[in-house]
């Protein structure tokens, strides 16, 4: 029994990490899921003076690769763990001071920002943690201009197993919601397996 509550514990961490164990959990995630980021800004079709929003930015290094490889982007990065946003402003800290950069602790359900004001919008590995799919959705497509896109990666499963709840997630609660609020173009795109999870995005954009 403890040792299930202590499993609880840290699997609550990487949801919201916390403390010390928190920015622990934070910098973990950077190397863990550097595949994931990588394809991911791939996915993006960055064009120069495009605006990025990061939703679930976790400690900044998909922030950190962008600003890397793109020169003249500005980019956003929420998220709702104090601990990590530290994380993320002093992993992207020149280019905040610079003006090219933003971190800000809120909730995706309720965007602290004005309607139409991102080009992309991404999020990578936090679909299993969204409460409300319709009310997170109906903020990425606010905050999105006309003609925007969004990606928004995690994983089905690893080696030969499905993840039948997250795939029931996508199938039955995603794509009708999109599809609800006019977003078009959606698609589920295969990407590479990382550490033997199986990688996969949707993809779509705004009319």
């Amino acid at each position: 029994m403890r040792f299930k509550r202590l499993q609880t514990w840290i699997d609550s961490q990487y949801e919201n990490p916390r403390g010390i164990v928190g920015t622990y959990i934070g910098e973990k995630m950077v190397r863990q899921h550097r595949v994931e980021v990588d394809w991911t800004i791939d996915q993006l079709l960055i064009q120069p003076n495009v605006r990025v929003l990061d939703l679930g930015c976790g400690a900044g290094d998909a922030l950190a690769q962008i600003l890397h490889r793109f020169d003249s982007v500005h980019v956003t990065g929420l998220d709702r763990s104090k601990t990590v946003v530290r994380s993320a402003l002093k992993r992207n800290q020149a280019a905040v001071k610079a003006g090219r950069a933003k971190v800000t602790e809120a909730d995706f359900r309720r965007l602290p920002f004005s309607d139409a004001q991102f080009d992309r919008v991404f999020s990578i590995h936090t679909l299993y943690f969204w409460e409300d799919v319709n009310a997170v959705l109906a903020e990425i497509e606010r905050v999105l201009v006309p003609g925007g896109s969004f990606v928004i990666t995690y994983c089905d499963g690893k080696g030969d197993i499905t993840w039948d709840g997250i795939v029931s997630i996508v199938r039955e609660q995603f794509i009708p919601a999109a599809s609800a609020l006019g977003l078009i173009d959606v698609v589920e795109t295969r990407g590479p397996d990382s550490r033997d999870y199986h990688t996969v995005a949707i993809i779509g954009n705004k009319s």
